[in-house]
């Protein structure tokens, strides 16, 4: 109550002096604050590691006492009075210590709560510092902390200058990395961003106007892999024509090696014919015609063989024609839709 009078007194007094330019009050909430800067999160992870290692060896501890309990309650009627007396001393002994263990952990003054305070401490200076310069440039006359012991009933969103305070420390905490050159640049968009956040109109503005940019730089980036799907069609048009030129001069010069193949073929048949002619009629007769209706059947079996061939190429080439012919009208449309575009 004490604490809420001197806060309102001073608010009165700072009125009194700041009547010409109005009063400026701002506030924090200093665990949401702890909870954005990377430095104490990963602290504070560290720190739950422990603290999770610590209730293991309690949880440990605990069932060693709960262990001893259960065989003393067995034994009991077992043993004598001065064992019974020393097994319930050990247990004593061993609560105790768990006791101990607790307090030294997770006590008021215990490693957690001062480990703890040994992390924040200094996150809280950096935002001490920060809330200081943000004081000075901005001129205001009180910041108070949302989180601490103070109740606010009610405060508007736009006097809440925690992320202000998160820029601001994270903004140090970049520049001790950066070069000159960097640092320039750093301080020039930290001016702009500054700015947009003193006049809420602008911001809004410039928020249009990094949407429609964006948009336009979305556009581009569609026409410019448009045009790049078009140049690839028509690289594998002219590739699939280059082919099919090739398929062509080939046909033509297989069909002129059957021709030759037969001429030789009929050669070779006259020639085996003659060298008959000399040996005895009727046996010349007979072998001759075997020979010439194996040799008959064998070229006709041949010469189907390759007129198959040559009809499956022709085909080939056909469908290798019709395959262009479409790639390149589907060309065509594209490129008169983008052009209407």
């Amino acid at each position: 109550m004490k604490k809420i009078l001197f806060i309102l007194l001073s608010i009165t007094a700072t009125f009194a002096f700041s009547q010409t330019r109005g009063i400026r009050i701002g506030y924090i909430d200093m665990e949401y604050i702890l909870e954005k800067v990377p430095s104490y999160a990963e602290a504070n992870n560290q720190l739950e590691l422990k603290a999770q290692k610590w209730k293991q060896e309690i949880e440990i501890k605990k069932n060693e006492i709960t262990k001893l309990k259960e065989a003393l309650k067995v034994e009991k009627p077992l043993l004598t009075k001065e064992l019974i007396e020393e097994r319930e001393e050990e247990i004593s002994f061993l609560e105790k210590e768990l006791l101990d263990f607790q307090e030294k952990k997770f006590g008021a003054q215990g490693d957690l709560i001062v480990q703890k305070s040994t992390i924040v401490k200094p996150i809280q200076d950096q935002v001490f510092t920060a809330i200081q310069d943000i004081a000075e440039k901005k001129k205001y006359d009180f910041i108070f902390d949302r989180s601490s012991d103070l109740t606010m009933l009610f405060a508007k969103q736009q006097h809440d200058i925690s992320d202000l305070v998160i820029r601001t420390i994270l903004r140090s905490e970049k520049r001790e990395e950066l070069t000159k050159k960097q640092l320039k640049a750093q301080e020039a968009q930290e001016a702009k961003e500054d700015m947009l956040d003193e006049n809420p109109d602008l911001a809004e503005r410039q928020k249009k106007l990094d949407e429609k940019k964006a948009a336009r730089e979305k556009m581009l980036e569609e026409r410019r892999l448009a045009r790049e799907k078009l140049i690839e069609e028509r690289k594998q048009a002219a590739a699939d024509k280059r082919k099919k030129l090739e398929e062509e001069k080939e046909n033509k010069k297989s069909g002129t090696e059957i021709e030759n193949e037969n001429i030789e073929e009929s050669a070779s048949d006259q020639k085996i014919t003659d060298d008959t002619s000399s040996e005895d009629k009727s046996e010349a007769e007979i072998s001759a015609e075997e020979k010439r209706a194996q040799i008959q059947e064998e070229r006709k079996r041949k010469l189907e063989e390759r007129k198959k061939a040559i009809e499956e190429k022709k085909q080939k080439a056909i469908e290798a024609r019709e395959a262009a012919k479409k790639a390149k009208e589907e060309n065509n449309n594209n490129s008169e839709e983008n052009e209407n575009q």
